[in-house]
């Protein structure tokens, strides 16, 4: 049900299985159990979750990950989400940040509307760096998170600023709201194969 993918000093980060958009969850020393996208509700992954760490938030990079959020706050959820997309987010959410905002002293976030208004992707600071890009980027044919264009996003001007923000960002890992266990490539030295792979979609 639950699968780990990285283990780094001050926390881990796993999988929820057979969950779509991915779920993710991070078990912090400072923040305790971090979901990245709601996944439906359930008492036995409640326990499994809590069994890892005690589970505290719910972090949305877009209103696509919102499932069962009203189950979810019974259970002693909070439910976070950039404040451009909180009044999307079906079910609302219980804090809205804007982006000078930080989660804790070594999360932040980073604003990448463009699939949606307010997409935002979730960074972790500490070396080796992680980002949750949500809907922003996703897996292109060698496995590696890109710029994938679609049809029904909301900006495709806002897509590229956002995508050409990231090129300074350091981080080791990256993963999005697509993850398959058999062909998805999320780490180690992330940017470097990101940063390319976005560089490949802007010159073609």
């Amino acid at each position: 049900m639950i699968t780990e993918l990285i283990k780094l000093r001050d926390r881990s980060v796993y999988h929820v299985e057979g969950t779509s958009p991915a779920v993710y969850y991070i078990a912090d020393q400072d923040l305790n159990g971090v979901l990245v996208n709601a996944p439906a509700f359930s008492t036995e992954l409640r326990d499994a979750l809590a069994a890892i760490a005690p589970l505290r938030f719910i972090y949305l990079p877009s209103r696509f990950g919102a499932r069962d959020l009203d189950a979810w706050r019974d259970a002693g959820v909070e439910v976070l989400a950039y404040e451009v997309e909180a009044p999307s987010i079906e079910g609302g959410v219980d804090t809205a940040f804007n982006n000078k905002a930080r989660f804790s002293r070594t999360i932040d976030f980073l604003p990448m509307g463009g699939v949606t208004e307010g997409t935002c992707a979730l960074r972790l600071r500490n070396n080796p760096g992680v980002v949750f890009f949500g809907p922003a980027l996703e897996p292109g044919e060698d496995g590696w998170p890109t710029l994938v264009f679609h049809e029904e996003d909301f900006s495709r001007e806002s897509r590229l600023f956002g995508s050409l923000g990231i090129q300074d960002v350091k981080f080791a890992y990256a993963f999005t709201d697509v993850f398959d266990p058999e062909t998805t490539r999320f780490g180690p030295d992330a940017d470097r194969h990101v940063n390319a792979a976005i560089a490949r979609v802007l010159d073609s």
